[in-house]
């Protein structure tokens, strides 16, 4: 077992032991922090262990050899375009490290024209050699991308959403369905703005993946029984992206479209929603929110409902009104420049792999410690994005940089997510 794995498995031991000798004086904000740690590195361990060491045990009985390639078996057109400094083969992947003779674009391009459809090329960085060129055999078969999506799955599953989040928006209203069905109509102001924002966002995704030849799916939603109703929509991307243009576009074109959305909604939401002005602040309810908020919703909620407004107002969302304060929500979870968040990949095209990394570390361990010391609420969603956010998959052609264009749009998602995270000051109402 690693070293690491050790220390935190003591660290574990350690603070259930805390817990069990200090749990009378800790008080219900403290139990819930050491819960919500024991809960984390609990599951940390266990997925650092039990995942990582089978998939180590398994890659290292399963690694090919790799077997270096003489200057004879390099290609014409990776001497044409390198200067090969090492050359290797592994289970029939070619690697080429050294410098480009020609820009990365244009080397990508010769490249895929050179190869044709036996193979698929890839540019890295290579820290030692500058560029890595990987000449890798397709690992699908053609007819597998090709194959049409079952478009009647789609339809399905957004059928069953719509009665999910129907249930649920009459629920927040606080009708119950089964004993009142022909109130249905009170939820549907909730599930039709928040299928539109969710739905626009993934078609946001899906539009921009064809504009770049990019083979993907259409939105599948996720329907859920209880709670908010849905766990939102997903496409699936069958083809990877061919450059870090293709990725930002992709990546930022879903939450730029699911705020046209969100934010009309919210404003028409806000207009038929209730403001109490209180003596002092109070937390916000299932479908309030205590202003002052974050600057965004502040803003907008000022733009709606005027000088009705105050610092110790309250403001009672109606459906609408919560379903576009979801969309706030929602594209701010996406907007976390974190792995395979789009923000994340908006981060990895905007500075790179090594630069995009750091940033999603760093990103990732605050989330964490504002769920742990602000926020409890956020853990849950801490937790998620910290086991399935993953690692950012990267672009064929990860060298040639985005135009300047596309990093002021890059700059614009994270002003929006500071706006949607930063809490409106007093002042500004």
């Amino acid at each position: 077992m690693a070293i690491w794995l050790r220390i935190m498995l003591a660290g574990l031991v350690l603070a259930t032991l805390v817990v069990v000798a200090f749990w009378p004086r800790l008080g219900p904000v403290g139990v819930v922090f050491w819960v919500w740690l024991f809960m984390l590195v609990s599951g940390w361990v266990a997925w650092a262990f039990l995942g990582r060491s089978r998939a180590a045990t398994a890659a290292a009985a399963m690694e090919p050899e790799v077997r270096p390639l003489h200057e004879t078996d390099e290609p014409a057109i990776i001497r044409e375009l390198m200067d090969v400094q090492a050359a290797s083969e592994q289970a029939g992947v070619l690697v080429f490290r050294g410098n480009l003779r020609e820009p990365a674009d244009v080397a990508f391009e010769k490249l895929k024209q050179a190869v044709g459809s036996q193979s698929v090329p890839l540019l890295q960085p290579d820290e030692r050699w500058g560029t890595a060129v990987y000449l890798m055999p397709k690992p699908v078969e053609q007819a597998v991308l090709e194959r049409p999506a079952r478009i009647w799955v789609n339809w399905l599953l957004f059928g069953l959403a719509f009665l999910t989040t129907t249930w649920a928006g009459a629920a927040h209203a606080g009708v119950n369905l089964l004993q009142e069905p022909g109130r249905f109509a009170v939820g549907l102001p909730y599930s039709i703005g928040l299928l539109a924002i969710l739905g626009v966002h993934e078609l946001g995704h899906f539009f921009a993946a064809r504009r770049h030849g990019m083979n993907v799916t259409p939105p599948y939603f996720i329907p859920v029984p209880f709670a908010l109703g849905t766990f939102g929509a997903f496409i699936r991307m069958r083809s990877p992206p061919e450059d870090r243009r293709s990725l930002f576009d992709v990546a930022a074109a879903g939450p730029l479209a699911g705020l046209v959305v969100a934010i009309p909604a919210l404003l028409i939401g806000l207009h038929y929603s209730t403001v109490e002005n209180l003596g002092l602040h109070t937390p916000a309810a299932a479908q309030g929110a205590s202003l002052p908020t974050s600057i965004l919703f502040g803003l907008l909620a000022k733009l709606s409902l005027g000088p009705a407004l105050s610092g110790n107002s309250v403001v009672h969302l109606g459906p609408l009104a919560f379903a576009g304060w979801l969309g706030l929500f929602i594209t701010a979870l996406n907007l976390l420049p974190i792995g395979q968040l789009d923000g994340g990949h908006i981060a990895r095209s905007m500075f790179g792999h090594r630069v995009g990394s750091f940033i999603g570390t760093v990103a990732m361990w605050a989330l964490l410690f504002l769920a742990v010391f602000e926020f409890p609420g956020l853990m849950l969603w801490a937790i998620i994005v910290f086991f399935l956010a993953g690692r950012a998959t990267p672009p064929l052609n990860d060298l040639t940089p985005i135009s300047p264009a596309r990093k002021w749009v890059g700059w614009l998602t994270f002003l929006i997510l500071a706006s949607i995270l930063i809490p409106m000051p007093d002042s500004w109402l």
